[in-house]
């Protein structure tokens, strides 16, 4: 048996390693003059997410029918499309702290990316910097189910190539952090980098095994 705390760390991108500017779509908003919250309104809307996130649709054509509900409150398909497009520019930011526990924690474990995410989300890591940066990535929409789907745990652990309770699964949501804990894993809410220092310390404090 492994003397470490896990053999293999499973972390969300955003909210945990990914950072949005928060007044990046209200910005736009504004911009546009528009209700605070309409392009988030639109873009969230489950309707529109799950299928994307999902990859039943692609993230062109997810950005596409958002730009078609967006006609009216913009008051044209052009500046509908305007606005889609600038809102399409943003990538966020790495959380530099976040990614130097995952890299030093990887020096002994597998590191595997989660993520709810379009078909967009390899190019986005790439822009970031991260396409080489952990071992794995898991992209709902290439798998075709999102969290807290029970399956998206067992694809995360196989990918892994760690059972399933001798993972440590990070997320900014409760409700996969309480589904990864179903499927057996150990589950850490995220809400600060400190959090994140703390359950990674003694496996970060070990002798290098990878």
């Amino acid at each position: 048996m492994s003397l470490l705390s896990f053999d293999a760390v499973l972390c969300d991108i955003d909210g945990v390693l990914r950072l949005w500017d928060p007044d990046g779509m209200p910005g736009l908003d504004r911009a546009y003059g528009l209700p605070a919250g309409t392009l988030a309104a639109a873009a969230f809307r489950p309707e529109r997410l799950l299928p994307a996130i999902t990859g039943v649709v692609t993230d062109e054509e997810w950005r596409s029918g958002i730009a078609e509900d967006l006609v009216a409150a913009c008051g044209s398909p052009d500046r509908a499309r305007a606005l889609v497009a600038e809102w399409e520019t943003l990538t966020g930011q790495v959380d530099e702290e976040v990614l130097g526990l995952l890299t030093a924690a990887r020096r002994h474990v597998p590191v595997v990316l989660i993520s709810n995410a379009t078909t967009r989300l390899e190019a986005d890591l790439a822009r970031l910097g991260l396409a080489d940066a952990v071992d794995a990535v898991v992209n709902t929409a290439r798998i075709g189910v999102a969290k807290p789907d029970a399956s998206v745990y067992r694809i995360a652990a196989d990918r892994s190539g760690v059972p399933s309770p001798r993972c440590l699964f990070v997320d900014d949501t409760l409700a996969n952090v309480t589904a990864a804990n179903s499927a057996g894993m150990t589950g850490l809410h995220y809400q600060r980098v400190q959090q994140l220092r703390d359950v990674l310390s003694s496996l970060i404090g070990a002798e290098p095994t990878r």
